[in-house]
């Protein structure tokens, strides 16, 4: 039976409650500067920042909540600068509700062998011009600033669910941790963007836990 709660969890650019709880399942509700959600919820991929087949306005009328809009795509078309100019993805694409961007760093896998990937951060091949983006922790927050979604995601490295091998898991968890140190470090608008960290680890216990440990003490 679902039991009400008001834990309430709260920073300048996130108001966080939980507002019901089942074992382990819960609603919650996040605020926002300017909109607020409840979760669970279904987030549509606006991949350059609009959902195909879909109009702003239809997407309000269906109930939609928040939008998914891709960093590394969003860079190379339009670009950060000209989304900044404009007033952010929002007023670009005419929605009134909340936003999300991820960090760039999925392209490591939907572009791998595109990709190269460091300690630095990954440089990816544009399958439109066949330029080169070095993406790092620090761009990646400055493109998502720019951008201006009410959540940005933090730069992690991001190991495809097939790879077979342990290391590479290994690998990527304490990369990621090591990533968002420099994440929080270069963001520029705290009071107005919520950052997230994502846990890695694959399906390894042991790892995501480690990843998860190292994220609270932050």
């Amino acid at each position: 039976m679902s039991t009400p709660t008001n834990a309430l969890f709260g920073s300048k650019s996130l108001e966080f409650e939980i507002i019901a709880a089942d074992g382990r399942a819960r609603a919650t509700r996040l605020g926002f500067n300017s909109c607020t959600c409840f979760s669970p919820m279904f987030m549509p991929v606006g991949t350059q920042g609009s959902v195909k087949g879909l109009t702003s306005k239809q997407m309000e009328e269906v109930g939609c909540q928040m939008i998914l809009g891709n960093t590394y795509h969003l860079e190379n078309r339009p670009g950060s600068s000209l989304l900044q100019h404009l007033g952010g993805l929002s007023t670009f694409v005419d929605w009134n509700r909340s936003s999300l961007t991820d960090s760039g760093g999925f392209q490591m896998v939907s572009l791998l062998d595109l990709a190269d990937i460091s300690e630095k951060g990954v440089s990816f091949q544009s399958p439109i011009d066949g330029k080169q983006m070095l993406l790092t922790p620090e761009r990646s927050m400055r493109i998502q600033n720019r951008i201006g979604a009410n959540v940005i995601m933090a730069l992690d490295d991001v190991v495809s669910s097939v790879c077979l091998e342990a290391k590479r898991f290994e690998e990527a968890t304490h990369r990621t941790l090591r990533w968002i140190d420099r994440c929080i470090a270069a963001h520029q608008r705290p009071s107005e963007q919520a950052l997230f960290g994502i846990i890695q680890g694959g399906v390894d216990l042991r790892l995501r836990s480690t990843c998860i440990e190292g994220k609270g003490t932050l």
